[in-house]
């Protein structure tokens, strides 16, 4: 025997897989600003990429959905008067998005309802903006815990702590040179930061004074920084004064330096750009410049080797999925989103290989949800909380991610001549969310008081009467009943005649009792769907207020239509591979 030992891992066997061209989002005009930046964000929904705009800056918002030939004119969203640096969807909002850009603004959009690339569309405008650098803002990050709180950084040589929902910047942390990176800890208490001085830089974001200050790569071109979620272990990747690329791994406690020191991967030129999963306690580094991602198992401080994505398209921008966006039916773990030749976005799925296909919950422990845990105010006073998780096997049995999004108040100013000064509650796109009310129970719950104080002042014997009528109405026999529409049609053209449809008939028992009419039955389970549908005020009695009913309809729709949409999406996909397959047969 050769005594090799092979070392145990569920993720051992990750491998990255590629789409056909006709599935990735091309015709695209990636921005090319020199600017140090992912220049792509993802979320669960949509992707958004810094645009190459010949005035100003613009963003492209692309629905997951609208795969393949993007038109020539694609639809925008401007408001920057200078190219846009970074950008970052809301973690508890899948329709807001952060931007920063050369023109010293933050930017705050929300998607519009139902939006699309494919058809044309007025070009889409901030609904607030944050100002407050005076240089260009190059990174924008959200808070994973508390919602409205947003971290930037500027060439200022300043990081800003922002509560979005009043638009003003809470602290300002002091940097000595301008900031390359930035990355909250698993529960947003601390921020670790990288900068052209060489430094690394633990924050406590509360304060403006840092945890820890030590050195970190040597080497003359930029260093990324990534906390490792509940590791509480720092990664950063950067270059040797040889400038050959490096990995570290850190301990926040004791900075002093890396454990086990500087790794030393390769030669290679481009920029390594850290994604961290904190599910599988897995490092991804892709590289600028090369086409290659490589990912690592962090297990006892030690950074341990799995596999490498091999492509011969170099990459200059790239994004990853949250959690809670991965096709858990697939065994899929994450999924990156890569620039190819600035014109094309391709999709990568990194799969975990299983024979059976149940839901493995081995390889997938609860991940965020998308929820948030504490407010603006309650995390600025010193409130600390942890991430609040969602079981993964719902996205299993919901065949694609659901939407844990919250209402998010963000402040809006006067970017545009309709903008609204007051506070807005930005809602989820009925694409995702659908509301439940239609225009006439909306119409119905604004009457509730007015029909509420009139029976407050109704004398007692009035009471009794309208009691009295409406138990006679209740004992009035058959033919006062209420009849489907048809049969009221019928009664309109000969109300002489007493027409009664042909399968409509009175049964007769053994004893000599007549079952339920069949037309009572149908008009009986009529009214059962209508109220379910619509409840309405029939009695002072009636248990549970109109309003609490609709809001039980609303979140019953909530639940269940992403759940369709996604179904239908699916469908959609495996119709597209099977025509595929059949053509291939075909022309064989």
């Amino acid at each position: 025997m050769s005594g090799r030992f092979v070392r145990a891992s569920k993720y051992r066997h990750i491998f990255g897989q590629t789409c056909k061209k006709e599935l990735c989002y091309d015709n695209l005009k990636i921005s090319n600003n020199a600017w140090d930046s992912n220049l792509i964000s993802a979320n669960p929904f949509y992707l958004s990429v810094n645009w190459n705009s010949g005035a100003g800056g613009a963003i492209a918002v692309i629905p997951l959905e609208n795969r393949g030939k993007l038109p020539d004119q694609t639809n925008l969203f401007r408001g920057h008067t200078a190219a846009v640096l970074d950008t970052d969807w809301n973690p508890f909002h899948d329709q807001v998005l952060a931007s920063g850009g050369d023109d010293a603004k933050i930017m705050l959009w929300k998607v519009p309802e139902d939006y699309t690339v494919l058809e044309p569309y007025e070009d889409v405008h901030p609904v607030a903006h944050l100002t407050g650098h005076s240089r260009k803002v190059g990174h924008v990050q959200f808070h994973p815990v508390a919602a409205n709180v947003l971290a930037s950084s500027s060439a200022d040589k300043t990081i800003k702590l922002w509560d979005c929902e009043k638009g003003i910047a809470h602290v300002s942390l002091p940097m000595n040179e301008i900031c390359q990176s930035i990355s909250f800890n698993a529960d947003g208490n601390l921020l670790v930061s990288t900068g052209r001085d060489k430094k690394i830089r633990v924050w406590d974001p509360r304060t403006d004074k840092p945890v820890s200050v030590t050195n970190g790569h040597a080497g003359a071109k930029n260093s990324r920084s990534v906390w490792l979620g509940s590791l509480n272990r720092i990664a950063t990747t950067g270059f040797s004064k040889m400038s050959d690329r490096q990995l570290a791994l850190w301990d926040p406690a004791n900075m002093s330096e890396p454990i086990g020191g500087f790794t030393t991967l390769d030669a290679g030129s481009g920029i390594l750009m850290p994604f961290w999963d904190d599910g599988t306690n897995v490092i991804y580094l892709a590289g600028k410049g090369d086409g290659n991602i490589r990912y690592y198992e962090l297990e006892n401080d030690v950074f341990h080797y799995l596999s490498e994505f091999k492509s011969v398209d170099p990459q200059r921008g790239i994004a990853f999925v949250p959690k809670r966006g991965v096709n858990v039916a697939e065994n899929e773990v994450m999924r990156a989103y890569k620039s190819v030749n600035d014109t094309i976005i391709e999709p990568i799925s990194f799969i975990v290989p299983r024979r059976s296909e149940a839901y493995q919950s081995d390889i997938y422990p609860p991940a965020p949800s998308g929820k948030p845990s504490l407010s603006a105010d309650e995390w600025f006073s010193g409130k600390d909380a942890l991430v609040d998780r969602i079981d993964m096997s719902l996205l299993y049995e919901a065949k694609g991610p659901v939407s844990k999004t919250t209402a998010v108040k963000i402040p809006t100013q006067e970017v545009q001549k309709d903008a609204d000064k007051n506070p807005i509650e930005v809602k989820p796109s009925k694409k995702l969310e659908p509301a439940g009310a239609t225009p006439v129970q909306e119409k119905a719950a604004e009457d509730i008081p007015s029909n509420k104080k009139e029976e407050k002042e109704l004398p007692k014997e009035e009471k009794k009467e309208i009691e009295q009528k409406h138990v006679q109405k209740e004992k009035k026999p058959e033919e006062d009943k209420v009849l489907p529409e048809h049969a009221i049609k019928s009664e309109k053209k000969a109300p002489e005649q007493e027409e009664v449809p042909v399968p409509i008939k009175a049964l007769e028992t053994k004893k000599g009792e007549i079952k339920e009419d069949v037309n009572d039955k149908l008009i009986k389970r009529e009214k059962e769907l209508s109220m379910s549908r619509m409840p309405t005020i029939s009695s002072p009695e009636q248990e549970g207020s109109l309003s609490q009913k609709l809001e039980a309809i609303e979140k019953r729709y909530n639940e269940e239509m992403p759940i369709r949409d996604w179904k239908i999406a699916q469908l959609e996909e495996k119709i597209t591979k099977l025509s595929e397959t059949i053509d291939k047969q075909f022309s064989r």
